[in-house]
């Protein structure tokens, strides 16, 4: 199909310098049918109001690779105030990149104004004196490293085109006249399987640094490679995502990891070097024993992919638990020096390694606080005398706990057996839990009653203490 699109494209070649390669109805397999109700209205709701109104983006990329999008994004010439008049229920969002959410039932539709350049006539660097740019600061702003802190400079749908991140992104669809709208040339990219950045690599990148996550993110979701320039602008400019503000890396941080593809954005972050920026500790770790600690990571976002295509629950502290643990480990053995008991040493590491990671990243407290249980478990679940297997049921994370367990003997951490335990018992009635508890109480009762019998043989030995004597 987009063999067929693309030759399409090649014969309508001939369009003006600015104008955009276009397939009319009939030319393509797109259909207003296939986009949703909620994005259909707010396009036509937008048109009705007398702005120009797009689906635009990753929608329009998946809908030409005959993938089902996530969400529908539009794109218009409206201004942010002049959207939410229009719509009731819709709220502005966003200080540096100001955009609307649309409610339509139970849809959130994302609607943008169309970008413009940036120049010295609309756009000031930080710390700048001049007063007469002082009006425009909180339209367009950037950092002495040329980031971008306000992008609210607002233009036309062509200059919108040019200022999106990936050519395959530059798609603007129509469900009203059925057309697609191609500004970039994406098509022979997405022929390609190519991504290729909008524009100059390094420039691009140190305006948003973000973007090189983006980058990585869709060529591990479609299998895609990163045109040259692309990716050879990425090994100068890593460094500068640290520079990004933590808050903000916490939620690309979920775009990257709970997409299904966790484990292929995993070895292009390496790749590129960008998990030693986003992980320096988990990182300094792999390099020092990039075994064991490589091959836990693998299989931890093995199965978290395994349950995101299953459609099953990833809770974030988990993930992060597992990226952590490595870190968690090194630091352990150094505060084990110090002779402490085991459950000190690793309440020491985990909140050593805790906070070091949400200066880099800001993981909310909602996450932190069970992400350290888990690790805890760790050392409880061994435990299980008496009632306090039953107790350890009762936990919380107790499941979490549990399956973390699995993924430390599953890539030879620790020997196996006690995950199995385990098993056995969650799925065991209240008879069996009984007597497998009391099996492994007997070991410890031996030993006690051995004790009590070396007691009463021996001979009491006598005490200069006033205070024994009296107990005496």
């Amino acid at each position: 199909m987009l063999k067929k699109i693309s030759n399409i494209f090649k014969r309508n070649a001939k369009q003006a310098p600015n104008e955009p390669n276009t397939l009319h109805s009939g030319q393509h397999t797109l259909s207003a049918k296939k986009i949703s109700s909620g994005a259909r209205k707010v396009v036509e709701q937008l048109t009705d109001g007398g702005y120009e109104a797009y689906l635009v983006g990753g929608c329009v990329r998946d809908l030409m690779m005959g993938l089902k999008p996530k969400d529908f994004d539009v794109a218009t010439n409206a201004t942010p105030e002049q959207v939410k008049e229009l719509f009731r229920r819709s709220r502005i969002v966003g200080r540096r990149f100001q955009i609307v959410h649309v409610r339509m039932g139970p849809e959130v539709i994302e609607v943008t104004t169309f970008r413009a350049h940036h120049n010295t006539k609309n756009s000031t660097k930080n710390g700048a004196k001049d007063n007469a740019k002082k009006s425009h600061r909180d339209k367009s702003q950037r950092s002495a490293k040329g980031m971008l802190l306000r992008d609210n400079i607002f233009g036309s749908i062509d200059e919108d085109a040019s200022r999106r991140d990936f050519t395959m992104n530059a798609f603007y669809y129509h469900p009203h006249d059925n057309s697609v709208y191609d500004y970039a040339n994406g098509l022979p990219d997405i022929e390609n399987r190519l991504i290729r950045i909008i524009g100059n690599p390094e420039e691009r990148y140190r305006e948003d640094p973000v973007r090189m996550l983006r980058a990585l993110r869709f060529a591990a979701k479609l299998g895609f490679n990163l045109e040259e320039n692309t990716a050879h602008a990425i090994t100068k400019t890593h460094k500068l995502l640290a520079d990004i503000p933590p808050a903000r890396l916490f939620d690309e941080i979920l775009k990257l990891f709970m997409h299904g593809h966790a484990l292929a954005t995993f070895h292009l972050l390496r790749q590129y070097k960008l998990f030693d920026v986003l992980f320096p500790a988990t990182a300094a770790a792999l390099s020092k024993d990039p075994g064991y600690y490589l091959k836990f990571i693998e299989q931890a976002l093995t199965n978290t992919d395994i349950r995101i295509r299953s459609n099953k629950r990833v809770t974030p502290a988990f993930l992060y638990a597992a990226l952590l643990w490595p870190a968690v480990k090194e630091t352990e053995q150094l505060f084990s020096q110090q002779g402490d008991s085991p459950v000190y040493v690793l309440q020491q590491a985990a909140g050593e390694v805790t906070t070091r990671q949400c200066q880099r990243i800001a993981i909310p407290r909602r996450f932190t606080l069970p992400m350290r249980e888990i690790w805890e478990l760790q050392l409880r679940l061994p435990r299980r005398a008496g009632n306090q297997a039953f107790r350890l049921m009762e936990n919380k994370r107790f499941r979490a706990g549990y399956d973390f367990l699995l993924l430390r003997e599953e890539t030879g951490e620790i020997e196996s057996g006690l995950g199995l335990w385990w098993t056995n018992f969650q799925d065991a009635g209240d008879e069996k839990r009984q007597e497998m508890v009391k099996k492994v109480q007997q070991p410890r009762n031996a030993s006690r009653n051995k004790n009590r019998r070396r007691k009463k043989t021996a001979k009491p030995k006598p005490s200069t203490s006033p205070e024994t004597s009296r107990h005496d």
